[in-house]
């Protein structure tokens, strides 16, 4: 009863079931238009992702990497590296559900700047989160809409994941070097066992959605051993994302039946620079996710769409879900004015969406 109270919860989703049921007046949604393989390797994700949390495997590793920190910046780069390579793997949403609470829960005890850290945490989150293909759900998608093999998908990630750690280590000297006394770590541990199975079920899921194997062999993996840890770790999982993505499917395939609408937005997107651009702009009012599964069956330049949906993230409030999660979180734990944080930052991410949007269509020049 929970689940399904959360899932009819969702904001999101109430906004795409509307959206759907209007797209049903222009055509019939196509079976064939509903990408399966996705949505296996979405759930399959999701259901990782709460074994993880259920294991406290960031919890764990955030302690011991904190806990020596010896002023404010050194402690906010320990944080970045830790969001930056959580959200490779365990996605933007976890990685700032889980830290933005416990730097603000240090910070409050020592004294500590938040706005900067906080802000830097979530765009941090958002941009490690581009580095692979299952640390944005819409990643998942594409690699498997556009059929993008291991090395071309890593050989576009990886110049703009330096370029991204570049750019926000520049931003974290901002960040005063205050001293702070030693942090001490809680007693919290991983039981080996179920960590280590739950890493080969990782593996299945990466050859999953690279289509090596078939997408529903790693879900069906992660399911089992999710039922064997403990089972109430399925109602944790988000399936309010699964169900809209099919609701997103189903509004792509009626819309692309419509010959007017379906050819406009074919000629938009004709090339790199309209395929990026429009990824760039429309995730600021829509979300990037989205605006990958709107923007995909109009084009063919893959490594424009996955690069302006990624940086897409970083902007507006709205722009990715991990921007309202930092929000949300500031809101819930932070001791400064609400509206200066969400002036700092609204005004950094604006910064960042910038810089990196101009990286990203530089790189996109040179690498296309």
């Amino acid at each position: 009863m929970a689940v399904l109270k959360r899932i009819a919860s969702d904001r999101v989703l109430q906004i795409t079931t509307v959206i759907a049921c209007l797209s049903l007046f222009l055509a019939r949604p196509r079976l064939a238009d509903i990408h399966f393989a996705t949505l296996w390797s979405v759930l399959g994700m999701l259901t990782l992702i709460q074994i993880f949390e259920y294991l406290h495997v960031l919890d764990v590793a955030a302690y011991h990497l904190t806990s020596h920190a010896p002023n404010a910046r050194w402690l906010t780069w320990q944080f970045m590296l830790l969001a930056f390579g959580s959200g490779m793997f365990l996605t933007n949403d976890i990685t700032v559900l889980t830290l933005v609470p416990l730097y603000l829960r240090i910070a409050r005890k020592h004294a500590l700047p938040q706005i900067l850290p906080v802000t830097l945490i979530g765009m941090t989150a958002n941009l490690g989160s581009a580095a692979t293909p299952f640390g944005n759900p819409h990643n998942i998608f594409l690699v498997s809409h556009f059929v993008v093999s291991p090395a071309t998908f890593f050989s576009w990630s990886l110049p703009l994941a330096v370029c991204s750690v570049l750019f926000l280590f520049a931003l974290s000297f901002f960040v005063k070097p205050r001293p702070i006394p030693p942090i001490s770590i809680a007693n919290v541990q991983i039981v080996p066992r179920p960590f280590l199975v739950a890493l080969g079920v990782a593996a299945l899921i990466f050859l999953g959605v690279f289509k090596l194997i078939p997408p529903w062999v790693g879900t069906i993996a992660a399911i089992v051993v999710a039922l064997g840890v403990a089972p109430r770790i399925m109602g944790s999982v988000d399936y309010a994302l699964v169900l809209t993505f099919v609701l997103f499917f189903v509004v792509v395939s009626d819309i692309s039946q419509v010959g007017a609408i379906s050819h406009t937005l074919s000629a938009l997107e004709g090339d790199h620079l309209s395929v990026y651009l429009s990824a760039l702009g429309i995730s600021q009012f829509i979300s990037n996710v989205p605006a990958t599964i709107l923007l995909a069956p109009f084009t063919g330049h893959a490594q424009a769409l996955i690069y302006g949906a990624n940086l897409g993230g970083l902007g507006s409030l709205v722009a990715s879900m991990a921007n309202l999660l930092t929000f949300k979180q500031y809101c819930a734990e932070g001791s400064g004015n609400t509206r200066t944080f969400f002036a700092g930052f609204a005004a950094l991410n604006g910064l960042g969406l910038v810089v990196m949007g101009a990286i990203g269509w530089v790189l996109l020049s040179i690498m296309a």
